[in-house]
């Protein structure tokens, strides 16, 4: 409200309350004045209304029209509650928009229909975007929360609330669907699929139709969506809350049980569910209760097929599927059970009851027991045990609650199994959690559940307002930001009141401990705690069993009646041991003692509030339903705090789902004309409307009736509209016929009246009027003349006095204004000079006492500061060797607790053997008995089964005794192993520094292993003739030597580094001492007290004048800041030498490979002789005396190897002994880590035993390299034997020998021609004043070559490599998008020569004669053609997706949002989610990047030469995607959609249509791919009003939907005020015309999709033999014939 008088001038407008339509706009007729009591305000019906106000509550304004309709309400200028439900009403009725931000709120108005936003183009066009460029939506909530958490690594979560109907499953269910589809992972587990299947499993097994809502949901979920580091969805975590079990046993009217019993009875009569003996749902009582058992456009037999596929999915058996559906049918059953009454304390159950049978088969349990334990009741005292009966209602309560039981079970199983099958085995990096719970709640009775649920929305708006306000303003003290204090409510001590010491729930808990606590006992209990004691508390006036609670958002009264009941949530002993006692083991399971709790959260949670909570010792307390909730309740806002929450508010626009409404007055206005005689006779209008609408309307569900309105379903207005019209249609043809009728016979009368007068005058004799003579006439001028005269003399007189007067007035005027106005000035110029001398001389005192004061203050401060860092850093130290020594206690003693464990599992596994033994001996001893006893009578082999029985539970219970005990030790074996890796853990990040240092050495290590591996494989090696080996060897001593070298450079940085720390030290030392003086010196001489009484009061006012003392304080931070970075510099001089360091032992390794390199190749040539030399041994094993000499140098050979073999094995004995050592010396080392004087010792030894082994290496080698020379000269005498072999051996295969070279030397030019020609090829380097195409005119003179010899084998050959090549050239070049245009150009050019020399007569027209004596003569190349075409095609769409890449950021900023034409855009305000979004680290991209990138990719197209036919289909594909993505942003950015930027878009257009002038390319149709754009553009700037301007549109926008056409009308958006909105009867207009088209229903534009692409064959004008290969392609070998 406000209350500023001057505000409420005429012509403003502003809200003021009414009953019907709760606020109606006004506008003020006369301007208010302060101490009015009535407000003139003109309705916008005309009516005029004398408001009566207060003055001190004035009515609220309305805001300007440009501002209606905004994305963000923190945009509007005036918000308050009119406003906000104005502008959602906007949105939401006329423009068609469900979503609204209302600051860091996402507000979701539910449409009761399904709109066509949510597509997979939609999820893409809002990934990427920051949250405040595009128009709200769920998508950008959720593209928020991940980009927050891909960006800032920290967990995120998306609160979703609302009331019952309201949509929050959907829109949780949308948020998740974004993030499976952002985010998929690149595996084939379908991890997203799984997530997503999770949500028709739990909506099936917890949804049901209520009043409200056909699929509301009856739990509370939050689910955590786990990302990988690459932020890839890698499983999921659900939680649930609060299951509304009350609903499997009771619904209220139209309301149905939970979805899957009614998908279980739509299909019993499939042939795997017959054994389930189930019916239709109509027979049985528990889903027939609400009357409801059908849902309107639901198929229940088609859902239960999705469900089962969803199990499926996730991996569930059909076993365990089967085993569900069994639970279910046995529960339907359960509640068929029928109870007879005997007596009045007494009941009973038929054991002959048919569902009981199915429901005892179904389930594995004995129907006698059942029955009985169902009618009675087993009450143990100290004494003795009572079976007490039980009445009828008592029975079917017990009945009830072994149902509800068994629901709540089977739920937490479905849930705890989906969580498994969603469980990933890898680590969680991040994840993003979905909150979907059920909203605030307040009914005309209320009861535990609305208790629990109120208390859950009390703890989220606490959590809502720490986060939106208290976390706000205490981040605006921190940074020193001026802000107000804002009052809003704070909730704790609601919160208090629930759950705190002696609270709500504490007492209801202590009640449920009593054996004979009831309802009415603890409300007392309330009413004494509370009433009169807590204003938040209160008891109503007329009922003394209810209690009313002020929440947060209303008042509510809660009836006290099953609050125990259900807080208790218990089941009779016997009814649980029959079914503990299950054949069936999923029910045996569930009603076990002991189980595994299924929720994420155990019992060992506690609550924290803002007062202490005693827990008692009793563990049934905590068992409690309220226990339990409040520990999840506590873990979930644990969770929520832990992460970046962002909120999305589900509303309903009603309750009825109705979006048409109309007032009993105003139907009975619009539609009297429908009416009889009968009813308009009727006093009591509303009563009228009924009848009426009874008598047009038979289906009643059509419409219901309120108070004071009647809604309606949608089209049935439509349908009352057309009997108005049709009646009214009739009454108008009534109308004119009558008054058409009246106009004709007045028409005739009006006629015959003109003959009567015409003939009266021509029959008439008239007489001549004589009465007019020549004198009268003159003296009639005459004395107009007289007149004309005299009032020209008056009024010159009058105009001479006024102007007289007029410049009197003027001139005293003038000389008043100038003599004031001189007077200011003279004033003005005095202020100044008075403010020059008052101004410096404040300065003056200002200086002074900054000067006297600000020096010693600095001073004082410093030198506290400086000593308390020092003593904190000592203190550290100190607590760093304290820990240091606590740590090899603390291991010790973690040994030996594992040992104990291990002792104590090797006890229980021995004690379990001795239990099975002793079982396995007593059954044999039965069976043996049996075995005698089996002529007994029917009685004995009772006996002999119940025996067995016994046997087996005790067995079994021996069993799981063990099991638990086992898991028990395994849990605390795993406890104390994560203590002991904590450990490990901070032991090993101080030891970092340390083993930073061993590493250096371990590399030099690694470096001599890779150097004895290269000297072990030169020794294997056979036959090594090179004489280059001995170079080698010396090289290699020569690295050695070096590596020692670099080990006396480390071992002197490493001393060096001592004698700095020693030095850093001493420093240390010193300017603590100098500190301590100075410190010392400054206290002795100054007296603090003293220099404050010194100081008088005016002095100390004026101290902090201006924030001296802030200053003076940052002065005093920045001199600390110059200490420590002293320190740093000293700290940062010590590590450059240790990474120059490392940098030289880098090097070191790298000539090392290159050594290794050089050793492989000189390897190759020794294996190519050795080849040689065994080829000619086996063609001469005919000649003795060469089987000799051969023999000989084998043996040779041999001694060589045995003699290498030895030698190598020595040397990785020592190399072996030298890594040992290492080894050894590294564990030494670990454990003398205490003082850093025992590290520098051990480093010392360990160098200088490395410098040992080094000299030993160098010893080695030196050795080797003797061993090397006795080897080649052996080989020497070999290879000369070998050479004489080869001289005796050529003659006889000269010419053998010579093909096989010839086709070698082919072969391999082959093998140089293809990898020159495409690998080596550079496009920059081939396309400069050289032929397009010339690298496929070379490999096409290659294959016309091998089709000239018939070589069909050099043919193929040749082929193979070049396609291959292409290929393998196109993928190690995918993005490199000049690489990929000139292999597509080489490519069809290749492609065109074999076509045009093929000899086909299609393609040698265009040939000179000369060309066609080269076509091919031997071979038909077709199929190797098709090949090269699909290349092609491969290469061009990866083209196409490369450039896509590249231009796509830069469309939108550039087509969209940057300003083509400066200064037409208007500015509006810019809501909170403007404000606050994601940072936008998007490039400035303007309309010339758009066109500069589409001339790069033209030039470069056309430098690598293109053909123009493709390049123009190229430029085709990218104006369409420019224009697809610009349009799909706009349909999605409402604050783009004015006439102004229409004006920016149509200018855009105009660029890219000279580009394409300019490039020769306007008829490529490149053009008309813009024309939806274009279409956008125009329909932005069109008049849109009048019915010629719809018509205009519809035949205008040919190129957009329907859909879209409606959008952009929706969207507008007027800058000004001088623009309009579109009237929603305008958008209908359009609409009802555009109904006629049958085009697409999708909004968005594909912008994947890709034109057909066509290679036209063009001829090469090019001759071959005038072809020229450069010197620079490296192809010397090729020659022309």
């Amino acid at each position: 409200k406000l209350n500023l008088s001057y505000s409420l001038g005429q012509y403003n407008r502003v809200w003021i309350p009414d009953s019907e339509e709760v606020w109606k706009s006004a506008e003020i007729a006369k301007d208010y004045r302060v101490g009015d009591k009535v407000l003139q305000l003109l309705l916008e019906d005309g009516t005029e209304l004398d408001y009566s106000v207060d003055p001190e509550c004035l009515p609220p304004l309305r805001n300007p029209d440009i501002l209606v309709g905004e994305n963000d309400l923190t945009a509007l200028s005036y918000l308050h509650e009119p406003a906000v439900l104005h502008n959602l009403r906007i949105r939401f009725a006329e423009s068609k928009l469900i979503y609204t931000y209302s600051g860091i709120i996402l507000v979701a108005m539910n449409p009761y229909k399904q709109l066509p936003i949510y597509g997979d183009a939609i999820i893409h066009a809002y990934s990427g975007q920051n949250m405040g460029d595009m128009d709200p939506h769920i998508f950008a909530v959720a593209e928020e929360a991940y980009k927050q958490m891909a960006r800032n690594n920290k967990n995120q979560s998306i609160i979703v609330s609302g009331e019952s109907g309201a949509g929050k499953t959907v829109s949780a269910r949308y948020a998740m669907r974004y993030f499976a589809t952002v985010s998929k992972s690149s595996s084939n587990a379908h991890v997203e699929d799984k997530v997503l299947a999770s949500n028709p499993i739990t909506e099936a097994v917890g949804n049901a139709k209520t009043t409200r809502n056909d699929n509301s949901s009856r739990f509370g979920k939050y689910t955590e969506i786990s990302f990988d580091e690459r932020n890839q969805i890698i499983g999921a975590n659900m939680r649930t809350y609060l299951l509304e079990k009350s609903r499997v046993v009771f619904q209220s009217e139209n309301e149905r049980n939970y979805h899957i019993f009614y998908q279980l009875c739509a299909s019993a009569q499939q042939s795997e569910f017959k054994h389930l003996k189930l019916g239709s749902a109509e027979e049985f009582n528990y889903t027939r209760m609400g009357g409801s058992t059908v849902l309107e456009g639901v198929n229940d037999r088609a859902d239960m097929i999705e469900t089962q596929k969803t199990f499926t999915l996730l991996g569930f058996k059909e076993d365990f599927q089967m085993d569900v559906f069994k639970v279910l049918a046995a529960i339907l059953h359960l509640g068929n059970v029928q109870i007879t009454a005997v007596g009045h304390e007494r009941s009973v159950i038929n054991e002959d009851d048919g569902h009981l049978e199915v429901f005892c088969e179904l389930l594995g349990l004995e129907s006698g027991r059942v029955a009985q334990w169902l009618c009675n009741r087993k009450i143990v005292t100290t004494s003795e045990t009572v079976v007490k009966p039980m009445t009828r209602p008592q029975a079917v309560n017990a009945r009830d609650a072994l149902a509800k039981k068994i629901y709540a079970h089977l739920f937490d199983f479905i849930v705890e199994r989906i969580n498994q099958a969603l469980h990933f085995s890898g680590k969680q990096h991040t994840f993003i959690g979905v909150l979907d719970i059920y909203g605030f709640e307040t009914f005309e009775v209320n009861s535990f559940e609305q208790f629990c649920i109120n208390y859950a929305n009390e703890k989220l708006q606490q959590q809502f307002n720490l986060h939106v306000f208290k976390l706000e303003q205490e981040e605006y003290m921190k940074e020193d930001i001026p802000w107000t204090l804002i009052d809003f409510y704070d909730n704790q001590p609601v919160i208090d009141l629930i759950e705190a010491k002696m609270g709500i729930l504490e007492l209801l808990d202590e009640e449920c401990l009593l054996p004979h606590g009831t309802d009415e006992n603890w409300l007392q209990k309330l009413y004494n705690n509370f009433v009169n004691k807590n204003s938040l508390f209160e008891k109503p006036r007329m009922s003394n069993t209810s209690f009313i609670i002020q929440h947060f958002a209303d008042k509510v009264e809660y009836k006290c009646e099953g609050f125990l009941e259900k807080n208790r949530d218990t089941v009779y002993d016997m009814l649980v041991e029959i079914l503990r006692a299950s054949k069936f083991h999923l029910c045996a399971n569930f009603f076990q003692e002991n189980p595994v709790p299924s929720s994420p959260f155990g019992s060992a949670i506690t609550v924290k509030s803002a007062k202490p909570v005693i827990k008692p010792n009793n563990k049934h307390f905590r068992s409690t339903v309220g226990s339990k909730f409040r520990s999840s309740l506590y873990l979930l806002m644990e969770t929520l705090n832990a992460t970046t929450p962002h909120y999305v508010r589900c509303i309903k626009p009603n309750d009825e789902k109705l979006p048409f409404e109309w007032t009993y007055i105003e139907f009975y206005s619009r539609y009297g004309v429908l009416m009889t005689k009968q009813e308009l006779s009727f006093s009591d209008k509303k009563e009228v409307c009924k009848v009426v609408l009874h008598r047009l309307i038979q289906d009643s569900n059509q419409y219901q009736f309120g108070k004071t309105k009647i809604f309606f379903r949608a089209g049935q207005v439509a349908y009352l509209e057309k009997l108005r019209l049709d009646k009214l249609r009739q009454g108008c043809i009534v109308i004119q016929k009558h008054v058409r009728g009246w106009l004709q016979r007045k028409k005739f009368l009006r006629e015959r009246l003109a003959a009567e007068i015409i003939q009266q005058y021509f029959r008439g004799q008239k007489t001549v009027r004589k009465a007019v003579t020549a004198t009268a006439l003159k003296e009639a001028w005459a004395a107009i003349v007289i007149q004309k005269y005299c009032r020209a003399y008056l009024v010159r007189n009058l105009y001479q006095l006024i102007r007289v007067a007029t410049i009197t007035i003027q001139a005293y005027t003038r000389g008043f204004l100038a003599r004031r106005r001189y007077q200011k000035m003279l004033k003005e110029h005095k202020a100044v000079i008075l403010q020059k001398y008052a101004r410096a001389w404040l300065a003056r005192r200002r200086f002074q006492n900054i000067r006297r004061f600000v020096l010693n203050i600095q001073l004082t401060y410093r030198v506290q500061r400086l000593q308390k860092k020092l003593e904190d850093q000592n203190k550290e130290n100190h607590g760093l060797v304290e820990k240091l020594t606590c740590l090899a206690a603390l291991r010790a003693s973690d040994v030996e607790k594992i040992q104990k464990l291990e002792s104590e599992l090797d006890r229980a596994a021995t004690h379990r053997q001795n239990y099975e033994e002793k079982g396995m001996r007593y059954r044999a001893s039965v069976e043996e008995k049996l075995a005698k006893l089996q002529k007994h009578n029917s009685e004995l082999e009772i006996q002999k089964e119940q025996i067995q029985q016994k046997l087996q539970e005790k067995t079994e219970e021996l069993k799981e005794k063990m099991d638990n005990l086992t898991k028990q030790l395994f849990d605390d074996v795993q406890k104390e192993e994560q203590q002991r890796i904590l450990l490990e853990k901070s032991f090993e990040l101080k030891t970092q520094d340390y083993e930073k240092q061993i590493r250096s050495l371990r590399e030099e290590i690694k470096a001599l292993k890779d150097e004895k591996m290269q000297l072990q494989r030169q020794l294997e090696e056979e036959r090594v003739t090179s004489d280059g080996l001995k170079g080698e060897v010396a090289r290699l001593s020569k690295q050695a030597k070096t590596i020692s070298e670099f080990e006396k450079e480390i071992e002197l940085l490493q001393t060096q580094k001592i004698d700095v720390e020693k030095h850093v030290q001493s420093q240390k030392r010193e300017m603590r001492e100098k500190m301590s003086e100075i410190t010392r010196q400054l206290l002795e001489s100054y007296d603090i007290e003293d220099v404050r009484n010194r100081l008088s009061l005016e002095d100390l006012e004026h101290l902090n004048e201006d924030g001296e003392l802030w200053f003076a304080y940052e002065g005093l931070k920045k001199a600390t800041r110059v200490l420590e970075n002293h320190f740093q510099s000293q700290k940062d001089c010590y590590e450059k030498e240790i990474e120059a360091l490392n940098f030289k032992v880098v090097h070191l390794s790298q000539e090392i490979n290159h050594l290794q390199k050089l050793f492989r190749e000189e390897n190759d040539i020794n294996e190519s002789i050795r080849h040689e030399v065994t080829r000619l041994t086996s063609e001469n094993m005919m000649i003795p005396d060469f089987k000799q000499q051969i023999s000989e140098l084998e043996k040779q050979k041999q001694d060589l190897e045995i003699r290498l073999n030895e030698q190598t094995e020595t040397m990785k004995g020592k190399l072996e002994e030298l890594s040992n050592q290492l080894n050894h010396n590294q564990e030494e080392e670990g454990t003398q880590r205490k003082t850093i004087e025992a590290q520098n010792e051990i480093h010392t030894k360990e160098k200088e035993k490395l410098m040992d082994k080094i000299q030993e290496m160098q010893e080695a080698s030196e050795h080797l390299r003797k061993q090397f020379e006795t080897e080649n000269e052996v080989k020497s005498s070999f290879r000369q034997e070998a050479s004489r072999l080869t001289m005796e051996k050529r003659d006889l295969e000269e010419e053998l020998d010579m093909k096989e070279r010839v086709i070698k030397k082919l072969q391999d030019q082959v093998k140089t021609l293809t990898k020159t020609i495409e690998k080596d090829l550079k496009p920059r380097g081939v396309v400069v004043n050289m032929i397009p195409g010339l690298p496929a005119h070379i490999l096409f003179m290659c294959v016309r070559y091998a089709d000239s010899l018939n070589d069909a084998d050099m043919l193929k050959s040749l082929m193979n490599s070049t396609i291959s090549g292409i290929k393998q050239v196109v993928k190690e070049h995918l993005e490199d998008f000049e690489m990929l245009s000139f292999w597509l150009s080489n490519t069809c050019h290749f492609l065109n020569c074999l076509k045009q020399y093929s000899g086909e007569e299609e393609f040698m027209k265009h040939n000179s004669p000369h060309q066609n004596k080269n076509c091919l003569n031997n071979f038909d190349l077709s199929e190797y053609r098709q090949i090269l075409s699909d290349v092609a095609i491969r290469i061009y769409h990866q083209f196409i997706i490369v450039m896509e890449n590249n231009i796509q950021p830069i469309i939108v900023p550039g087509m969209l949002e940057y300003e083509s034409l400066q200064g037409i855009s208007g500015l509006k305000p810019t809501g909170f989610r403007k404000r606050s979004s994601s940072i936008d680290d998007t490039d400035a991209y303007t309309m010339t990047s758009v066109l500069q990138q589409l001339s790069y990719f033209y030039s470069t197209m056309c430098q690598n030469g293109l053909d123009p036919e493709i390049v123009r289909q190229a430029v085709k594909q990218l104006f369409f995607l420019i224009g697809a993505v610009t349009l799909n942003s706009l349909f999605l950015r409402k604050d783009m959609c004015s006439c102004r930027k229409g004006m920016q878009i149509r200018c855009n257009i105009s660029y890219l249509e000279e580009w394409l002038k300019d490039k020769n390319l306007q008829n490529n149709l490149a053009k008309e791919t813009l024309e939806p754009l274009s279409q956008a553009a125009w329909l932005l700037q069109v008049k849109k009003t009048t019915d010629s301007d719809a018509k205009e549109i519809y035949e205008r926008c040919t190129s957009l939907s329907a859909v879209q056409i409606i959008k952009i009308l929706n969207s507008y958006t007027p800058i000004d005020d001088f623009e309009k909105r579109v009237t929603p009867s305008f958008v209908r207009k359009v609409q009802a015309l555009l109904n006629s088209r049958e085009d697409s229903s999708h909004l968005m534009l594909d912008t994947k999709y890709l034109f057909q692409v066509t290679f036209p064959f063009t001829p090469s004008p090019h001759a071959l033999e005038m072809i020229q290969i450069p010197s620079s392609f490296k192809l010397g070998f090729l020659n022309r014939l």
